[in-house]
């Protein structure tokens, strides 16, 4: 199994997390970046031209970080990331998409990003990503206050907390004042207990620049 990703894509962090949560060996394969453009060469494996892609030996290519983590919960069921009961998925689910379809799009640093730092320079470039992240944020915190425990669903891991966390480290990246979001900041520090959270950080992946 071969994970498409470069270190400072959220998407394929998420990916790297659920692996790991789920033991799942692989190979990272890194996708050069520069000028806030991934490689070319990647267009040839992925049409799209965008992280994370996922090869497998038995099921070919998969692309879509929401796609694929739920292709690992289906294909490893042995360390679910879902539970059994069918509303708390569904709650479970609406974290997920919060974050994949209303935060992380309008912030990310890829082709959205790319075209307000052409047009309007670094400065609004950074106001652009915080307003999004702020206003999914105070939804966030308001669900997961209700729905924690130890994690982001009660006292068990699962796609919420893969989701959550490189979100967490999105806003941060971008300086969002964590301050009015103390339940997703408790969060944070009791994840980052975990080893396989740890080492899923951006710093710690092979293609992190040493310079």
């Amino acid at each position: 199994m071969r994970l498409y990703t470069f270190w400072g894509s959220s998407c394929g962090w998420r990916v790297r997390l659920a692996l790991a949560l789920k033991g799942i060996p692989y190979e990272y394969q890194a996708v050069g970046f520069a000028n806030g453009r991934l490689d070319d060469e990647f267009s040839k494996i992925n049409p799209l031209g965008m992280v994370p892609a996922l090869e497998t030996e038995e099921d070919g290519l998969l692309i879509d970080s929401v796609a694929i983590v739920e292709y690992l919960e289906e294909k490893y069921p042995e360390k679910p990331l879902l539970p059994k009961n069918v509303k708390q998925r569904a709650t479970i689910r609406q974290i997920v998409n919060l974050v994949a379809s209303n935060i992380q799009p309008l912030q990310s640093g890829g082709r959205v990003m790319n075209m307000i730092k052409e047009k309007l320079g670094d400065e609004e470039r950074l106001k652009w990503a915080q307003h999004w992240v702020v206003i999914g944020f105070n939804a966030l915190e308001e669900i997961v206050k209700k729905t924690s425990g130890k994690y982001c669903f009660g006292d068990t891991l699962t796609l919420a907390d893969v989701f959550v966390i490189p979100q967490i480290g999105n806003a941060e990246r971008y300086k969002v004042d964590m301050t009015p979001y103390p339940t997703l900041r408790r969060l944070k520090e009791e994840l980052h207990k975990l080893e396989e959270v740890r080492q899923s950080v951006p710093r710690l992946q092979p293609d992190f620049p040493t310079e």
